[in-house]
């Protein structure tokens, strides 16, 4: 029997690190040892008092529908969050919790992009950003940058690409897939600019706040004049190892947080009753606990970059957030192995899974083509295995 898809799931594409986490897990089945460096979510299990918090919330029969935007008394506990970690007031009333970072972000994109609206993008930018925006029906202006900036835009510079249709622009900072870190004196200049373009606004992904290996944390939400044009996004998956549990959030102006909950009242409800309360305790805690994780990060990624320096035609930047390298591999560009020709990342990754049994995730899927990302969200063996594999395939590269 035929079935006919709407043109709108035709024009989606496939999460290409969910795609790639697929296929490694297919060669596995076949008994073939690939080490997964494709997706990101720390190999931490969550702390033992969020999964107290869960229990607790299932021994006192806490398992029934909740508000959309969650308990009041977990709204109450993020609220004091941002106001203790960000210095952002944000009551429980501008708090929408979802089952994810991923749903906050589309909630916000559907609430305010319509058929034709623009949406900047800095490059590189996390892969859902780009299929959200196309669901909404808006279009997308990509604002580039590559590794001789860090990977980051000169927010100061945007004004040139906003016009009478430009309405919203979407960046994470620390960044997926770069690691790039905006500092206060960046999201200031992003203020400046929307302050001369009250029609823009933007969605703020800090979901990666607590890895980060600078001296703190920045929110845009922080100055005053556009904080009420800024939708901040977090969540509990990364920091507190708690990708499984599916809770996200935002602090948003009120019109905003009551579009979001309208659209997920339609679409899910709310988010699951007892990982609310898991989120609560994880929120509620003081930040410390997350410095654990994070130090292992930290010198999980010094020995990647070590690692990568012997690795000829990778150039990587450093970077200062969650637990990715995002090197320029464009050097291996028109090589060949067996007379197939490498063309690009995808042909490239393609060929590191093949031969080297190790998972990454073009750079075409984050808007940088000539590059690819690989996650060191892994033990150290495991790192070290994977790019001693990966240096010894491309030794078998020749060029046309």
């Amino acid at each position: 029997m035929s079935h006919s898809l709407s043109d709108r799931v035709n024009k989606l594409a496939e999460s290409e690190t969910l795609a790639m986490s697929r296929r490694s897990r297919e060669l596995r089945q076949k008994g073939i040892d690939v080490i997964n460096l494709s997706l990101g979510e720390p190999d931490f299990d969550t702390p033992d008092f969020i999964k107290d918090a869960a229990k607790k919330a299932i021994d006192t029969n806490l398992t029934h529908y909740t508000p959309v935007a969650a308990y009041p008394e977990v709204r109450e506990a993020i609220s004091r969050k941002f106001q203790r970690d960000n210095k952002l007031n944000y009551t429980a009333d501008q708090i929408v919790v979802s089952t994810g970072a991923k749903q906050s972000i589309a909630n916000a994109v559907l609430s305010l992009i319509d058929e034709g609206d623009e949406v900047l993008l800095p490059v590189p930018y996390w892969v859902s950003y780009r299929e959200i925006v196309k669901m909404a029906g808006g279009i997308i202006k990509e604002i580039k940058s590559d590794v001789s900036s860090n990977y980051k835009v000169d927010f100061s510079t945007i004004g040139g690409f906003i016009g009478e249709k430009t309405k919203l622009l979407i960046f994470s900072s620390p960044c997926n897939p770069s690691g790039s870190v905006f500092s206060k004196n960046d999201l200031k200049a992003l203020a400046e600019v929307m302050k001369k373009f009250p029609q823009l606004y933007v969605i703020s992904d800090e979901i990666y706040e607590h890895i980060s290996y600078t001296s703190g944390h920045e929110s845009l939400a922080q100055f005053e004049e556009i904080y009420d044009r800024v939708i901040t996004v977090n969540g509990v998956s990364k920091g507190f190892s708690m990708t499984g549990w599916r809770v996200g959030y935002i602090g948003a102006p009120v019109e905003i947080a009551r579009a979001c909950e309208k659209i997920q009242g339609q679409l899910t409800s709310a988010t699951c009753s007892i990982a609310q309360k898991a989120a609560q305790a994880a929120v509620e805690a003081d930040p410390q606990v997350t410095k654990a994780m994070l130090k292992e990060f930290l010198k999980r990624r010094n020995l990647m970059i070590d690692l990568l320096k012997n690795v000829p035609g990778f150039i990587s930047n450093v970077p200062e957030g969650a637990f990715y390298l995002f090197p320029d591999v464009s050097a291996y560009f028109g090589s060949n192995y067996n007379g197939t020709v490498i063309k690009n990342s995808v042909d490239l990754c393609d060929f590191m899974l093949n031969e080297a049994h190790v998972a990454v995730v073009p750079g075409s899927a984050f808007g940088s083509p000539e590059c690819i990302r690989i996650s060191y969200a892994t033990s150290e063996k495991e790192i070290k295995e994977a790019i001693s594999r990966i240096s010894e395939s491309l030794k078998k590269l020749k060029s046309i």
